[in-house]
């Protein structure tokens, strides 16, 4: 009669456990770290933005909130008109934002499901477009909102935001690989391009949308250039124009309503982001889970 081999030692759970947790400590606390260096400069920022001017440079700096942040916001109002200005930046932002996301959705459409005559060639062209350095185009772009009369106007910032040859690429490639046969289901059933196009492909790609819309409200939000090209009274400034303004000789720079306005500014797309952050991750990693 043969005897069964004795039985290896189990570890216990909670110890395997606890040497699970001790090995993910390193990574933890390089993670913590970077993190730390990421948020660091924000939150120097949102604390500057409520010290004065003299305070700001004081060493050692400042680590907790001051109290001039009302005075500061209250100076911003008497020299830019800060309120008009920011909702000068959300109107064209938004705008700019939703009628580009449109375009880039129609457009994307057209060159990944449809078959027409000359398709090849004028995605290749709109390809060709993404090389051209945006500077380029200032001087006729400058001379045709001056012959339609459109700057200094919302039409004049608007406008020429609403085709962006990276968005309708990118919205064409994540088009092309929604199956045909989902399309056709819904032809069959009497739906309309229309129809289609809203009823069943933009549910599908919204996490790609809220991913596009976030890259397009921030290129937006943070436009200075055409801004400072196209407009010339104080009233239609946006937020980047008007804070540059404030920019003048060191002697005469208040830097406490700068950061304020800087702080500000960084507002907006912080509120987008944790509203459509799932949206957001989603669509960037849609194309990295396809097969």
């Amino acid at each position: 009669m043969t005897t069964a081999a004795p039985a290896a030692p189990v570890t216990p759970a909670p110890a395997a456990g606890r040497r699970r947790r001790l090995r993910g400590w390193p990574t933890t606390l390089l993670l913590a770290a970077v993190a730390g260096l990421s948020v660091a400069p924000f939150y120097w920022l949102v604390i500057a933005a409520t010290h004065s001017d003299t305070e700001i440079f004081d060493w050692p700096p400042h680590l907790l909130p001051g109290s001039h942040l009302g005075e500061n916001l209250r100076h911003l109002q008497d020299r830019v008109g800060i309120g008009r200005v920011v909702l000068n930046s959300i109107l064209v932002s938004g705008i700019q934002t939703v009628g580009a996301l449109v375009v880039a959705l129609l457009a994307g459409y057209a060159f990944a499901k449809f078959r027409f005559r000359g398709r090849t060639v004028l995605f290749a062209v709109l390809l060709s477009t993404l090389v051209v350095p945006d500077q380029v185009m200032l001087v006729p772009l400058f001379k045709m909102m001056m012959s339609f009369g459109l700057l200094d106007s919302y039409q004049g910032l608007i406008l020429p935001g609403l085709c962006v040859p990276f968005a309708i690429f990118l919205m064409r490639q994540a088009l092309a690989s929604m199956p045909d046969e989902l399309l056709d289901a819904a032809r069959v059933d009497g739906a309309g391009e229309l129809r289609v196009l809203f009823g069943v492909v933009v549910p599908v790609m919204r996490p790609v949308l809220a991913a596009l819309g976030i890259f397009l409200f921030l290129g937006s939000w943070n436009n200075f250039v055409w801004p400072l090209i196209a407009l010339r009274t104080p009233e239609m400034h946006t937020l980047p124009v008007a804070l540059a303004t404030l920019q003048g000789m060191k002697a005469n720079t208040d830097y406490g309503l700068i950061l304020a306005g800087t702080a500000l500014s960084t507002l907006p797309m912080m509120v987008l982001f944790l509203v459509l952050q799932r949206q957001f991750i989603s669509g960037l990693l849609a194309g990295a889970t396809k097969g």
